[in-house]
């Protein structure tokens, strides 16, 4: 075969790449015009502009690379399958911002994932704009599964010039009427922008370590969880508790599983963690029940010897890693501790219940309180279903209906007026 030949073909693979890439231009094919539309107007702007410019640079790289046909034919076949590489690349992010913009599709989703792009904004809101931090935009997209997730912003999406442009964050289907996770990836966005998790990391090995090394280190590395979920538990109180025991519960066997690699406590001690959050702040509440319901279907001497050791050193360890989370002073948080920047009492049951008593009616109709009260408004009403089994519908209904205002504030028109 001749050089020629061989040239010839490198410059067709080269020509399929490069329109290829070219087409991705195009957020039409992505994303509905209509769903775009959807989008808050700087939200909007700032993904569109992103994948453009990812798509760009792209672009560049394959015209980069023809005009050095010609010249060295394996550095340019070797540019060709680099530039395959980073279209597949860009494909990918393109795919997933465009599967979560399409969800708005639908008018009454489309309205509901408004609501929470803004409660979104307000959970990273309540700590970044106190050190300083500019919040970043929020994407909310519905999917399936059992536990909610985040792509953070500013994370690096393959190499160190194309950061995410926003915070987009999985809920659940089966919890859209229990949102109380949002809070806890919102938590992963503020710890990753303030540096929370690597300090509380640091801090939980330091207090622990008097008590085991493999104590402290194992609670060490599930530090970036452990910040979700006080972030989670600052911002909503007790509400976030029910929910995460729905998404990690399972048989015995299941919540003694510890997953290699995994961040996340396993679930018998991740849920008694959180009811240790409430009981450090509110005293006695519904959780202690859910708690002994826990430790009645899943007693600790049925779990693998090793993984019962764990068990029992961290719940004699609980008081001190609770301490270490909320009244630690952080440099994360300009030397101040979590709960002199959240008043944590705010959120408790009887805080939330003085709000609802005192707003009445117009707790669920006010578009002052709606701006003034959005997260304690949500806490409060991802509790009433757990309350009220008999009338969960008509709560869970209640809450959608309420989501829904809050994104039709936010709308352009709404604001304007």
């Amino acid at each position: 075969m001749t050089e020629q030949v061989l040239d010839r073909q490198t410059e067709a693979e080269l020509v399929h790449w490069r329109l290829a890439a070219a087409g991705l231009a195009d957020l039409s094919m992505v994303a509905a015009p209509e769903a775009w539309q959807a989008l808050e107007d700087y939200l909007q702007r700032r993904v569109r502009g992103r994948l453009r410019e990812v798509v760009a640079v792209l672009v560049s790289e394959a015209e980069a690379l023809q005009r050095k046909l010609g010249e060295d034919g394996e550095a340019v076949r070797a540019g060709v399958l680099r530039l395959r590489t980073r279209y597949l690349q860009v494909e990918t992010i393109l795919d997933f911002y465009g599967d979560a913009v399409n969800s708005r599709t639908n008018p009454a989703l489309r309205a509901l994932l408004r609501g929470y792009d803004a409660l979104a904004g307000d959970s990273m809101a309540a700590v970044l704009t106190r050190v300083g931090i500019e919040p970043p935009p929020a994407l909310v997209y519905l999917d399936g599964g059992l536990g909610a997730a985040i792509l953070r912003a500013g994370i690096r999406l393959w190499d160190s010039s194309h950061p995410s442009p926003a915070a987009a964050i999985k809920l659940t289907r089966h919890n859209l009427a229990h949102p109380t996770a949002l809070l806890h990836e919102t938590g992963h966005q503020v710890a990753h922008l303030t540096g929370w998790h690597q300090e509380l990391a640091d801090a939980l090995e330091t207090r622990l370590a008097p008590r085991s090394a493999e104590l402290a280190a194992v609670w060490r590395g599930w530090a970036s969880e452990v910040a979700g979920d006080v972030h989670a538990f600052a911002q909503a109180g007790w509400a976030p508790v029910a929910a995460l025991a729905n998404v990690v519960d399972g048989t015995t066997e299941a919540v003694y599983r510890i997953g290699f690699g995994d961040p996340h406590p396993f679930g018998f001690l991740r849920v008694l963690f959180n009811v240790e959050l409430c009981r450090r702040w509110f005293g006695g509440g519904p959780w202690d029940d859910l708690a002994a319901a826990w430790q009645r279907r899943h007693p600790v001497e049925r779990a693998p010897a090793d993984v019962a050791a764990l068990t029992r050193a961290s719940l004699a360890a609980l008081p001190d890693i609770v301490d270490v989370c909320t009244c630690r002073p952080m440099a994360a948080f300009g030397g101040a501790p979590l709960s002199a920047l959240l008043d944590l009492r705010r959120v408790s049951p009887a805080a939330l219940h003085a709000l609802a008593v005192q707003a009445g009616e117009s707790l669920l109709t006010s578009a002052y309180l709606r701006r003034r009260e959005p997260l304690r408004i949500l806490a409060h009403l991802s509790t009433r279903a757990v309350l009220d089994p008999g009338a969960a519908a008509q709560h869970q209904a209640a809450l959608l209906a309420w989501v829904t205002d809050v994104g039709a504030d936010a709308t352009p028109a709404r604001r304007a007026a």
